[in-house]
């Protein structure tokens, strides 16, 4: 759990840093051609932020993971029973687990199912928005170098 959260807080610096490559296209002296760059810096921004959202959840994943079955009293998973009251518990037979799009759940006897964790909705969101946003960037960044090229050769 702990190289899952180092991870992603190496995700977040990079795209820390990548912002900052972003707000320095505002100041003089940017490179040229300075839309491009911004584009691409942009979409680098967006990658690594859509990488640091998934490795959150996918170390909580890993996490509920582990926990199940490793010593007294893990079983049921510990994230299926910990902060949910006894009538959400009742009948809780096995868990399920996904690494793409993220999820743990919790499965009752009689089919019904529970996320152990809300969060892992918005997480999938926000990482899945990011990566579009990311590639959107970058393929934008390509056709305006390719848009600059052709009036280049047309001149």
């Amino acid at each position: 759990m702990l190289t899952g959260l180092g991870v992603a807080l190496g995700c977040a610096i990079g795209a820390f840093v990548a912002g900052a490559g972003v707000v320095a296209m505002a100041l003089p002296g940017r490179p040229e051609p300075w839309p491009v760059q911004l584009m691409r810096r942009a979409a680098a921004t967006a990658a690594w932020g859509a990488a640091a959202v998934y490795v959150l959840g996918l170390s909580a994943v890993l996490a509920s993971e582990h926990d199940f079955g490793s010593g007294a009293d893990s079983v049921p998973a510990p994230a299926c029973r910990d902060g949910f009251d006894e009538a959400t518990r009742e009948g809780l037979s096995h868990h399920r687990s996904s690494y793409l799009p993220l999820r743990f759940d919790c499965v009752r006897d009689d089919g019904s199912v529970y996320s152990s964790d809300p969060d892992y909705g918005w997480m999938n969101a926000t990482s899945a928005a990011l990566a579009l946003a990311a590639a959107l960037l970058f393929i934008g960044a390509g056709y305006a170098t390719e848009l600059r090229a052709r009036k280049a050769a047309a001149s």
